[in-house]
């Protein structure tokens, strides 16, 4: 599937326990570099959505003893992310709202600590805005050098430039990393599990 093609002809890919609202598509088995990376991307992007589906304010704030960790703020983090390293990093794109107006260095896990006080509506609509965001992001760079294309920022640790594959591959971690906490987390507030 060429990248930037309807992904509607696609399977939707789901079980019995979960939710129909949020489909997730398998990532195709036999595609180039980046349409599988992309889909890999979306897929973990829909399972964290899936997990965090159908669930109130309240449930969206609940932790797991000895964490602070909540589904809406891998929600809020993960939107974070999306901006972040997309717009900010990959593009040099200004801050966006409403990261632009924290004070990070007082308050270094705030979209953790905030999603607490945004409805589930605002949390979904952040991360959806954030997500969209990025692909146009993602189409922008593959459009301009493909995966080999440099981030207008330099990495703090080694002083060099990002390329988009980076990219990719580090939020499919992130989002590989979230989702498994994503799992304890709607497992303690409701029982649900899968993938």
């Amino acid at each position: 599937m060429p990248w930037g093609s309807s992904r509607s002809s696609l399977p939707w890919v789901t079980s019995d326990d979960e939710s129909p609202d949020v489909p997730r598509t398998d990532p195709p088995l036999d595609a180039d570099e980046a349409t599988s990376l992309v889909a890999f991307l979306d897929y973990h992007r829909a399972t964290l959505r899936q997990k965090a589906s159908g669930l109130t304010a309240e449930q969206l704030a609940r932790t797991l003893p000895s964490s602070s960790l909540t589904l809406g703020g891998l929600l809020k983090h993960t939107a974070l992310n999306e901006d972040s390293w997309f717009g900010e990093v990959l593009h040099g794109d200004a801050h966006r709202q409403p990261w632009a107006s924290v004070d990070w260095d007082a308050d270094p896990d705030w979209e953790f600590r905030t999603a607490a006080d945004d409805s589930p509506e605002q949390l979904f609509a952040l991360h959806d805005a954030a997500v969209s965001r990025a692909r146009a992001d993602i189409e922008r760079a593959l459009a301009d050098g493909g995966l080999e294309h440099r981030s207008a920022t330099l990495s703090r640790k080694e002083n060099q430039t990002f390329t988009l594959r980076w990219i990719l591959l580090h939020m499919i971690e992130e989002y590989a990393r979230h989702n498994g906490h994503a799992d304890l987390l709607r497992e303690a507030v409701d029982g649900t599990t899968g993938e």
